[in-house]
């Protein structure tokens, strides 16, 4: 495979196939979007528009038929599909992306873990948000000890959506593994684990807010991680005054960052990593304050340059764990510590309780 791209095929093309991670791929020098999976006409026009010379197969089946052709596989269909369509790739001894959450227990993610393993192929879970502009700035001064001993984290993913959109996140149905917990909770504890480790102590509260919802559209996550840092983890469809992306407390200082990182917005807009001359650049005015005595919103602090955003660095790191030459940025087992915790958050708002992992 040396010098010719890493031939990908993409099963699913809804927002996260479309928007995250066909431009993804298409990007990262060392792969090539061969074929996309998708039942629906219009998105495979749009498929074939977007990405003239690609392929369309209207079934996982059509693609696996031509396994020996594929490089990778990329699974960025509905939470259901993820574990059955990750064991046939694996099984075929294709290397796999599974976009979060990889599956709905964290015992299937060990089983996948432990698939991948036996055939000696890669297999990695998409956590794009370890590489939003925010998340990397808040790391970088955690690393340097900018903030002290960190005591308190409070993390928000936040939307204004009181009317229902439809669909299968939306769905009460167990199998369908939607609701906020396991959609964007998984960004939030994902972070939350990457800064400050192993959890010991998990308690959660998940509300249905909206007219009609049939689960959680409302939730808070409370960590208590080995190390002492308390995570307080907040996402909701429901908050009409959007609270602070990050708010870190520590014993030097604190650092406070509004707003979202920027890259998915252009990624929806049409825009592509390697045609924007500044991509995953945030202007100086949303730029976080780091300071201590005073809010942010008073002037208090000093403003700290936003790291760039670098969603393409996944898949630029996937590329190169599939060909030997580094590690795979995002583990099935580190997904299943996360899951961990979201099975854990679970049971605490259902019985409410604190549960101990």
């Amino acid at each position: 495979m040396t010098g010719t791209p890493l031939r990908v095929g993409l099963i699913g093309y809804g927002l996260a196939g479309s928007v995250f991670h066909a431009p993804l791929i298409a990007a990262t020098d060392d792969l090539v979007l061969d074929t996309v999976v998708t039942a629906n006409p219009e998105r495979q026009e749009q498929a074939r528009a977007e990405f003239p010379d690609v392929r369309v197969a209207a079934t996982p089946e059509e693609l696996f038929e031509r396994a020996d052709e594929l490089d990778l596989i990329v699974i960025a269909s509905p939470n259901k599909t993820h574990v059955p369509l990750a064991t046939t790739a694996l099984k075929a001894g294709l290397p796999v992306v599974v976009d979060k959450p990889i599956a709905g227990t964290a015992a299937e993610a060990r089983e996948l873990a432990a698939l991948a393993d036996e055939r000696g192929v890669l297999l990695s879970v998409f956590q794009n948000r370890r590489w939003d502009n925010d998340f990397l700035t808040l790391k970088k001064l955690v690393e340097d000890g900018a903030l002290g001993d960190v005591w308190r984290f409070e993390s928000r993913f936040e939307r204004w959506r009181p009317q229902l959109k439809g669909g299968w996140r939306e769905s009460g149905d167990p199998a369908e593994i939607g609701g906020l917990l396991y959609d964007l909770g998984s960004h939030v504890v994902d972070q939350a684990l990457v800064l400050f480790g192993p959890v010991t102590e998990v308690y959660a509260e998940a509300v249905v807010r909206r007219e009609g919802a049939e689960t959680d559209d409302d939730t808070f996550i409370a960590l208590t991680h080995a190390g002492g840092v308390r995570s307080h983890l907040y996402v909701s469809a429901t908050t009409a005054q959007l609270g602070p992306r990050f708010r870190v407390l520590g014993s030097r200082a604190g650092f406070v960052k509004y707003g979202l990182d920027p890259q998915e917005a252009a990624l929806r807009d049409g825009a592509r990593p390697g045609t924007e001359a500044a991509w995953g650049v945030e202007e100086p005015e949303l730029w976080g304050r780091l300071g201590a005595g005073e809010s942010p919103v008073t002037g208090g602090g000093t403003p700290v340059e936003t790291v760039p955003g670098d969603y393409p660095a996944y898949y630029a790191a996937v590329a190169a764990a599939v060909r030997g030459t580094g590690p795979n940025p995002v583990t099935a087992l580190e997904a299943a510590e996360a899951l961990d915790i979201l099975e854990a958050a679970r049971r605490s708002a259902l019985d409410k309780v604190t549960v101990t992992l």
